[in-house]
């Protein structure tokens, strides 16, 4: 699985379920934190529509982690302050480069879970949605009721 579409499974995921995920990995082998969970600060990078250029916004607060499993090396960068949730994400990363994550199926499904919550969101915002192309085929009239003096 492609490292952006994981993580985008993982952080949109409710933390109970990553930690879940990430015991069933550590009943099973041994986890080496390499680098504890720490918030920081990252620049929010943006694309100026007029110009497409690119510029920073601001920044965020994130979390990130790295972990080692046998070997391979997992790592996690998580919006936000949640310390255990990005180090169970680092977990199941360092499982899934190892090649010993066995539930794949169920990152699956939360994809597709995912996937729906976000068609129903993006339906109901459309409902609601204004069409001013009407207003831009009317054309102005002369009102000659108006006399100039």
């Amino acid at each position: 699985m492609e490292k952006k579409r994981l993580t985008k499974i993982l952080a949109k995921a409710d933390r109970a379920v990553i930690a879940a995920l990430s015991a069933r990995v550590i009943k099973a082998h041994p986890i080496v934190v390499i680098k504890e969970p720490a918030k920081t600060l990252a620049m929010i990078k943006m694309r100026d529509p007029v110009k497409q250029g690119m510029f920073y916004i601001g920044e965020v607060i994130v979390c990130e982690a790295i972990v080692e499993l046998d070997g391979a090396k997992g790592m996690a960068v998580n919006m936000g302050d949640d310390t255990d949730k990005t180090l169970n994400m680092a977990i199941i990363d360092a499982a899934i480069n190892k090649g010993v994550f066995d539930d794949m199926d169920e990152l699956l499904s939360l994809e597709k879970n995912q996937e729906n919550v976000l068609r129903r969101e993006n339906a109901m915002h459309l409902k609601t949605m204004v069409n001013f192309s009407s207003m831009d085929e009317e054309v102005p009239q002369d009102d000659s009721s108006f006399k100039k003096t």
